[in-house]
């Protein structure tokens, strides 16, 4: 927390900043939900481009800065959820009138 507060002392003087009435874990939560909550916070802000731009700049490895989320020192546009990728369904295709029917072995 105190790197937070430090990182944003050249913003000190901006008291409107959206991001100053939020708890500060919020901005490196780990669930997606509270990930896309912080990004709709910087949203408003004045501020924003240069907080990316310093981010950035920075080399910052996680978090959300200047709106955009960072995992391993990438800008990254959404963050999956823990656990196991979903498969892939593939669709049902229904024969056409008129077709024979095709049986596929399970």
């Amino acid at each position: 927390m105190t790197l937070l507060l430090e990182l944003m002392a050249p913003f000190e003087a901006h008291t409107d900043m959206p991001c100053t009435d939020e708890d500060p874990e919020l901005f490196f939560a780990e669930s997606p939900s509270d990930i896309e909550l912080a990004k709709l916070v910087c949203g408003p802000c004045p501020l924003k481009q240069e907080c990316l731009a310093g981010a950035l700049q920075r080399r910052e490895p996680h978090g959300v800065w200047g709106g955009q989320l960072f995992i391993a020192g990438e800008v990254v546009a959404r963050k999956r959820p823990r656990g196991r990728p979903r498969k892939v369904v593939e669709p049902v295709v229904e024969p056409a009138v008129g077709s024979p029917a095709r049986e596929v072995a399970a």
